[in-house]
This record gives C-alpha cells, sequence and structure tokens, in this order.
C-alpha cells in the first residue's frame, strides 16, 4: 500500500509491503507486530472512552502517557523510507519537518502497516 500524506506542507510519500516487519526489526531491533498491537490496543482504549463520554464534555485524547510515541516515530520512518530509499537516518528526516502531524494521521498509518501483513483471504478448513 502507498500513499503520500502532506506534512509540513510538502507531499511525503509512505510505503507498507510484506518487509514492513523485516524492515523495522532490522532497523530497530523490536518486533513491528508486538508494537502495532501496542498501539492498537491503545486507539481501541480511546475508542472505549470515546463512547462512554459521549454526553461528557470531556476532550476526546489519547493517554499520551502509555503512548509511545518513538516506538511509532519509527514505525512511520520505515514506511517512508520504503518509498523513498534516499532518506535520512529517523532523527535526521524528522528534523527536515517543523511540523509533524503524528497523532493526526495515526490511524492511517496503523492501517497501512497492518494491511502489509494481513490478508483478505478466508482460510479454508479441510
Amino acid at each position: 500500500m502507498e500513499l503520500n500524506l502532506t506534512i509540513d506542507g510538502r507531499q511525503v510519500p509512505f510505503k507498507s509491503t510484506a518487509a514492513f516487519i523485516l524492515r523495522y526489526k532490522a532497523q530497530f531491533g523490536r518486533d513491528a507486530i508486538r508494537d502495532l498491537s501496542k498501539l492498537q490496543k491503545m486507539v481501541k482504549e480511546k475508542d472505549k472512552d470515546k463512547e462512554k463520554k459521549k454526553d461528557e464534555n470531556d476532550e476526546d485524547e489519547l493517554d499520551l502517557d502509555a503512548l509511545d510515541l518513538q516506538m511509532f516515530y519509527e514505525m512511520v520512518w520505515v514506511m517512508a523510507k520504503a518509498a523513498d530509499p534516499t532518506i535520512p537516518p529517523p532523527l535526521d528526516w524528522l528534523d527536515t519537518f517543523s511540523e509533524f502531524p503524528l497523532l493526526e494521521n495515526l490511524e492511517t498509518w496503523m492501517e497501512m502497516m497492518t494491511k502489509s501483513f494481513t490478508t483478505t483471504k478466508s482460510i479454508k478448513k479441510k
């Protein structure tokens, strides 16, 4: 899956393929599926809280204390690197942006990553 997002006024390409899991592990030494499941759990908890707060005036926010932003920035960098192999290392690449709407695009990036290792076909039992 590939897409371009406007970040800090410029088009930035992102690509997630079957190699996402291996690229992430090679670059950061962690399991992408395990890290992504942590993020998905947080988003689900946010959605549950959102349902509970429908009638209240509380703000709809993620629990930033529980969110490992470094981990998520690294996942996003892997997808950017897959789309453009010439980008610099993660910190140098992030330094090229004066703003980076990580939380605004959270669900889009999570969907991209998830689609790289899931299938839409059903498994037939014998």
